[in-house]
């Protein structure tokens, strides 16, 4: 669709005035672990800390807020598949409104659940977003409800504006704010807000490899649909076309958008997870994932601020993600051994792991498809718990000598 009239810095201060009561002013601090493993200055803003878990709510209360005593009467609906659609709910609740919320069937059970909770009338169409969108103008757009776009009105680009201004209240002397952009909403906000007061600042987005909607549209000239390869673990920012609105403010004043890898992101989590202990979903953490990784240039001994925009991830892809995150680390590794299937051959391959001081996470005997002579041997597939990569040597290292002084048959199909 064609951009609308943008919003301009006015509307942002109009938004922080007229939000203050009704959302949160999140807590903004100092990480010294992960500053010092950056060699930045890295100050994160809490916006999980909002009541529905994440930066929308910003956006949301102020959209509600500038309708019309007649679009209020008709109810608004939207398409999300989590956050925006929790945002809603909840301030469409407090200023008791109608709120018509549609989710496409992949919606996670727990935001579903959620939302219905919050008071809002819940309808699941379509395998996407698009599909979503598309009923929910279909069927009550077509009967008189606003339409409240998760990422382009230029009342939710306002509301979240407000991430900005606080931060740059917050943190003295900033020299960079690191933003991570889906549609594109949050960073036009934060941009209108950071150049207008602090022209200095350096403002970044930050955005999944696996959907670079915003770099293609810089590349471009204009917003592009972009064929998205597959799911990604920042799938709150997986918008396949930036916002047109979003990318009239965002293309004059942006410093650099840079993209971030699967595992750029899953460490990112489990970073903050054992530093801060603070659980964000893949989504929230990409701004600190650029950070991490180093895809910034020029930020050594800079004061960066970065806003952890949502916490809510489903249980069971938190672990995935642990895992993963584990895996990049070499904290966990998989690799598989033949040994004797006589007593005590196992036996003999886990007391070379254990004086290596690994851990055995997980075992596995391969008999049948095992191409060894002669038929007295198994094959051990192993998970095994390490410290880093320095460990993940030492262990190699360990299995070559049991292997070269016979104590272990040989390596397995897996190599370590």
């Amino acid at each position: 669709h064609t951009p609308t009239q943008p919003p301009t810095f006015e509307d942002v201060s109009t938004a922080a005035f007229r939000i203050r009561e009704r959302t949160a002013r999140t807590h903004c601090h100092r990480s010294e672990a992960l500053s010092a493993a950056t060699g930045v200055e890295l100050y994160l803003k809490h916006e999980h800390k909002q009541r529905t878990g994440s930066f929308k709510e910003r956006g949301a209360c102020y959209a509600l807020l500038t309708l019309s005593a007649e679009e209020r009467g008709a109810g608004i609906t939207a398409a999300s598949a989590g956050n925006h659609a929790l945002a809603l709910a909840a301030h469409a609740g407090a200023l008791g409104l109608e709120a018509h919320v549609v989710m496409p069937t992949t919606a996670p059970l727990t935001k579903i659940a959620r939302c219905r909770s919050l008071g809002a009338d819940v309808v699941l169409h379509g395998e996407t977003i698009a599909d979503a969108a598309e009923y929910a103008r279909e069927h009550f757009v077509s009967r008189g409800c606003k339409y409240v776009n998760g990422f382009d009105d230029p009342a939710i680009i306002a509301g979240a504006g407000t991430v900005g201004l606080e931060l740059l209240e917050q943190v003295k002397d900033l020299d960079y704010i690191v933003v991570p952009a889906g549609g594109g909403g949050l960073l036009a906000g934060i941009l209108l807000a950071a150049k207008t007061l602090a022209p200095a600042v350096k403002v970044v987005g930050v955005e999944p490899e696996r959907c670079a909607s915003l770099s293609a549209a810089l590349a471009a000239g204009e917003p592009t649909l972009l064929e998205v390869p597959g799911p990604t673990l920042a799938d709150g920012l997986a918008v396949p076309c930036v916002g047109p609105t979003s990318f009239e403010v965002i293309r004059p004043l942006v410093d650099d958008v840079v993209t971030v890898s699967e595992q750029d992101i899953a460490v990112a989590v489990l970073r903050l997870m054992e530093t801060e202990r603070i659980v964000q979903e893949g989504a929230g953490a990409a701004g600190l994932a650029a950070v991490l990784a180093g895809r910034i240039p020029g930020l050594a001994g800079k004061r960066v601020g970065v806003p952890l925009c949502g916490a809510n991830i489903d249980s069971t892809v938190l672990g995935r993600v642990i895992d993963r995150a584990l895996v990049y680390d070499s904290r966990l590794v998989r690799f598989s051994a033949v040994v004797s299937d006589r007593p005590g051959g196992i036996a003999e391959l886990t007391a070379v792991i254990a004086k290596a001081g690994a851990s055995v996470k997980d075992i596995y005997h391969e008999r049948s498809w095992l191409q060894y002579d002669p038929v007295h041997a198994v094959e051990c597939v192993l998970s095994v718990e390490l410290t880093g990569p320095e460990h993940k040597v030492k262990l190699r290292e360990a299995m070559q000598a049991a292997i070269d002084s016979k104590r272990v048959h040989s390596w397995g199909n897996i190599k370590l």
